[in-house]
C-alpha cells in the first residue's frame, strides 16, 4: 500500500483548486463539477495528488492534519506568492516561531516552513502534520499501512516515501481529543498494490486498531475507515 492522495473538503473546489494548484506548481489532471485533482510530481520526488472534493459543512476550528510547505532559503518568496494568490496570515496562538502561519481562501490552514535538514527538496510539500493520541501506536499503524518507513532522528515521529524523497508523514501528539462526529477536512487515501484484496487489507487495518465509518454515500468502490485516534483514511483498492 502507498499513500497516493491528499483529500481536501472544499466548498468549491475550482477556486480551492486554482489556488492550490499556482501555489504548488501541480498539474490539473480531474476537472468535474464536484471535483478536482491536482498532482504533484515533483523530479525524483513520488506523485501526491491534493484532491480537491465539494463539502458544504465549514472546517473544524482545530484541524488535525494540514499542510506544510517547503520554504527554507524562499520561505519569504513563498509567503509573498501566497498572499497574492489569496491566502491571509493566520494566528492560531503559534507566538514566535520560525515557521509562517497562512490560511488558504477558505480558512483552512497550512504552514510555510524554515530551513530544516529534513526538509528534501525536490516535493513542494514539506510535511503532513497528522494528530495522534498515542503517537508510538499511530506510527506502528501508519508504518503499516502507507508503506512508507520511518525517519530516525525526526521529532516528531515520522515516516517517509521508502524512496527517501517526498514529504514526511509527521505524527504529532494532539492539543486536544478528536471530538465525536467531526470529520476531518483533510484527509489522506491509501492505494493497494499488487493483487491484495480490498477486504482484506480493511481486516488488516481494522486489527491494527482502525474503525469502519458508516455513512449515507451510497455504494462505494472504497473503504472508509479511520485510524486509531478516529483520523480519516480512504482505502482504495489495486489498479490491477
Amino acid at each position: 500500500m502507498q499513500i497516493e492522495n491528499v483529500v481536501l473538503d472544499a466548498a468549491d473546489p475550482h477556486v480551492l483548486g486554482a489556488f492550490w494548484e499556482s501555489l504548488l506548481g501541480g498539474r490539473r489532471v480531474t476537472d468535474e463539477p464536484d471535483t478536482v485533482e491536482v498532482r504533484i510530481s515533483p523530479e525524483g520526488a513520488p506523485v501526491l495528488d491534493l484532491c480537491l472534493t465539494t463539502v458544504p459543512e465549514p472546517a473544524p476550528s482545530h484541524p488535525r492534519l494540514h499542510l506544510d510547505l517547503l520554504g527554507g532559503d524562499a520561505q519569504d518568496e513563498v509567503v509573498v506568492r501566497a498572499l497574492g494568490l489569496g491566502a491571509r496570515h493566520l494566528d492560531i496562538g503559534q507566538g514566535d516561531v520560525p515557521w509562517v502561519v497562512l490560511a488558504d481562501p477558505e480558512g483552512n490552514p497550512f504552514c510555510v516552513m524554515e530551513s530544516r535538514p529534513e526538509y528534501r527538496a525536490g516535493s513542494p510539500v514539506a510535511a503532513l502534520p497528522l494528530d495522534s493520541a498515542d503517537v508510538e501506536r499511530d506510527l506502528r499503524f501508519w508504518t503499516a499501512l502507507s508503506g512508507w518507513a520511518p525517519v530516525a532522528g525526526v521529532v516528531p515521529s515520522a515516516l517517509r516515501h521508502p524512496s527517501g524523497h517526498g514529504p514526511l508523514l509527521e505524527i504529532c501528539p494532539e492539543e486536544r481529543p478528536k471530538p465525536a462526529g467531526e470529520k476531518n477536512r483533510l484527509h489522506l487515501d491509501v492505494r493497494l498494490e499488487g493483487d491484495e484484496h480490498l477486504d482484506d487489507a480493511v481486516e488488516r487495518a481494522l486489527d491494527l486498531g482502525a474503525a469502519l465509518v458508516e455513512h449515507d454515500w451510497g455504494p462505494l468502490p472504497w473503504r472508509v475507515l479511520t485510524d486509531p485516534s478516529g483520523n480519516e483514511v480512504c482505502l482504495l483498492p489495486s489498479r490491477g
